[in-house]
Order: C-alpha cells, then structure tokens, then sequence
C-alpha cells in the first residue's frame, strides 16, 4: 500500500492503488526456476538390530527380521531440525533491510483468505500472483527467499507456504520483535487465489473492521496485525526495529501538523484506525506496553499463517 517508491512499498496487508515500481520479474504462472544448489547431504545413522540369544533359534531370528522391517524408518529430519533447517538457510539471506519485505509476503499470501467461500490463506500462491498491482515490489522479496528455499530443498523439500511463514517470523525477530514459533507441514496451491480479497489502503476503520471480520480477525486482532507496520519506511520509528513506535506516532497523529513530511507518515488505513473509538483504546494499550504488544502480535501471527493452510498429511 503507500504512495512512497521505497523498497518495503504498499502496506502489509491491503491492496495497493497508486504504488509503482521499476521491478520487471515476473514469475511464471505455473512454474518457477529450476534452483540448481548443492548443499550438504543429510544422513541417518541407523544401528543394526542385535542378534537374539542362541536359544530363541530360528522362531526368534524370523521375529527380529519381521520386526526390523515393520518399525517405521526415521525422517530425514524431525520437526525440530526441519524448522532449524528452514531458519538457517533464511537467515543466510535475510537482512534487517530486507525484513519489511519478506514480512509483507507472508500478509499478501494470507490475507486473501475468505471465510465465506474458505478460499485463499496460507498457501504460497502469491508465486503466481506477482503481476497483481498490490503486489508491486513483492517479486524481489521472493527472488530473495528463493535461494533460501534452494538450499532447503536440497535436504529436504518443503513447501512455499512453509517457507514464507517461517521468513515473516525470522524478520520480526532479526528486528527485535517477538520470538514467533511456527508449525509446518502446508500444502502449496497450484493456482492463483481470487482476486480483489486484499483491503484497500484508502478505507475507513469501520470498513477495515468489517473485512478483517470476514475472514476471522477480531478488531483487537486487526491492531496487532496493523502494528507490523513499524518495519519499512512509513515513517513510524526505526524503519529496521519492531517495536510499538507504530502506535506511539498514530497517537501523536504528525499528519496533522504543518509541513509536508509529517503528510508522508503512514497510509490512510492506519491514520483512519486512531480516528475510529475501538481501534484506540487498543492503540492506546499497545502504545502504552510493548510487552501485550509482542504477546498479542505473536498470537495474531501464528493465527495468520495457519488460517486457511491446507496440511500434508503423513
């Protein structure tokens, strides 16, 4: 969203208008690059059963060998090493510069879910829907996640849905927001999302509060979310730090001093949800205890990237 030209572009979770960018990658609508990368191979080391006493003879000798087959062969990585395998290979190309962005991937891909007709969520279609005005910039953002993703495939494919959640959640904390844990095991769409299910940057709290109802977002839930807004360059604090600053300066409201670069300061939608009774008190509260901020961004964020995914099954 926004009408600034920066790297971060449109806000998190809406459709850009008036945005413009100079970025020509395109992906393909059904297909992306063959990633050709060599990591590291990663083995199981398995013991091999130990022989039965003499005297349980042959009957014994079939049991082990029944057994060993039976017993289930171990992953190549249990959840806890894939989710660290996903963090290491994200980290290796993610930067604070770089945050606002792949943070913005995670809202673009989510926030087209619909709870009326269950469609959209997190499920990676934003590969096939860079072409859309509101998501102006956001190739850039994946073209950096795809060397991550190639890196991650090489041990062990996953998911592109997988991939984005995690990297929203690793920019928040290389910024020094909250620590955010993250369940994997999404399955990728294989075709766009509808269109039109991002809200547009130029509306009022009141129709803000009734989109983000439609697809399960509470109005508290709809602060938290909108508090992500403090990365990038709105002009909300440090434009690489996650904290509540976002709050802070929509109560001080600098649009409405003299001067042309307080009118830069935010979009329309956040200078509209200060203005709206429901919205401030939890502007207020946030603004007032960063601490209830993180909690309840953290809460809000895990809801996010689960709702409308769609779940391998073992």
């Amino acid at each position: 969203m926004g009408s600034t030209t920066t790297a971060t572009g449109p806000s998190l979770f809406s459709a850009a208008t008036h945005y413009t960018s100079g970025i020509a990658l395109i992906f393909p609508a059904r297909s992306l690059p063959t990633i050709k990368f060599v990591g590291k191979k990663l083995t199981v080391a398995c013991a091999a059963p130990s022989p039965p006493p003499p005297q349980f003879g042959r009957r014994a000798l079939v049991y082990v060998a029944t057994a060993s087959f039976l017993m289930p062969f171990p992953s190549l990585a249990s959840s806890t090493d894939e989710i660290s395998l996903l963090q290491d290979e994200i980290r290796k190309v993610l930067s604070k510069g770089k945050a606002a962005g792949l943070l913005r991937l995670v809202f673009h891909d989510a926030g087209t879910f619909d709870q009326g007709d269950k469609t959209g969520g997190m499920n990676g279609s934003i590969v096939y829907e860079l072409d859309r005005p509101e998501n102006t910039g956001l190739a850039k953002s994946l073209k950096v996640l795809e060397k991550a993703k190639g890196g991650v495939d090489a041990v062990k494919p996953v998911s592109w849905a997988d991939l984005i959640a995690v990297a929203g959640a690793e920019a928040v904390s290389v910024c020094g927001g909250p620590k955010i844990p993250v369940r994997l095991g999404r399955v990728d769409a294989t075709v766009p999302d509808p269109d039109g299910k991002l809200p547009e940057e130029t509306l009022k709290a009141s129709a803000m509060k009734q989109i983000f109802q439609k697809k399960g977002f509470s109005t508290q839930e709809l602060v938290a979310l909108s508090g992500a807004h403090t990365l990038g360059s709105k002009g909300f604090g440090d434009p690489v730090v996650f904290d509540n600053s976002y709050y802070k300066i929509l109560l001080e409201k600098p649009w409405a001093s003299p001067g042309g670069m307080f009118s830069m300061v935010g979009l329309p939608s956040d200078r509209a949800l200060v203005e709206d009774d429901e919205c401030n008190r939890w502007i207020t509260k946030y603004a007032n205890d960063q601490d209830l901020f993180f909690e309840d961004f953290r809460n809000v964020y895990t809801k996010l990237v689960n709702t409308g995914a769609k779940w391998r099954t073992i």
